[in-house]
């Protein structure tokens, strides 16, 4: 059973940048891939952005490319997700995933394992 916890998060201004962090347990954290996915009001949750077990790959949503990158480290048992130039529309939860069964993957259907999701405001 994979344990996440988030931090980070908040109120930011359009522009600004935010970095959301999520630590895991309860498994070797290298034989993880790891998602970043958001949830806004009245919206279905979305995929953000994956890394791969090695850190070696990393995919990201078309709204999000240019601006968010995520990275881990293995020592730390840590994934990050840098959020830069934030939009309103980025305005959501965020929620961190695992995975034991794919090398990489987008799809939220395939991360069984969920952080407790962190808001995200973006506004003047």
């Amino acid at each position: 059973q994979v344990q996440l916890v988030q931090s980070g998060g908040g109120l930011v201004q359009p522009g600004g940048s935010l970095r959301l962090s999520c630590a895991a347990s309860g498994r070797t954290f290298s034989s993880l891939a790891m998602g970043w996915f958001r949830q806004a009001p009245g919206k279905e949750r979305e995929f953000v952005s994956t890394i791969s077990k090695s850190g070696a790959r990393t995919y990201y949503a078309d709204s999000v490319k240019g601006r968010f990158t995520i990275s881990r480290d293995n020592a730390r048992n840590t994934v990050y997700l840098q959020m830069n130039s934030l939009k309103p529309e980025d305005t959501a939860v965020y929620y961190c995933a695992a995975t034991n069964g794919y090398y990489v993957s987008v799809s939220i259907a395939d991360f069984g394992s969920w952080g407790q999701g962190t808001q995200v405001t973006v506004s003047s």
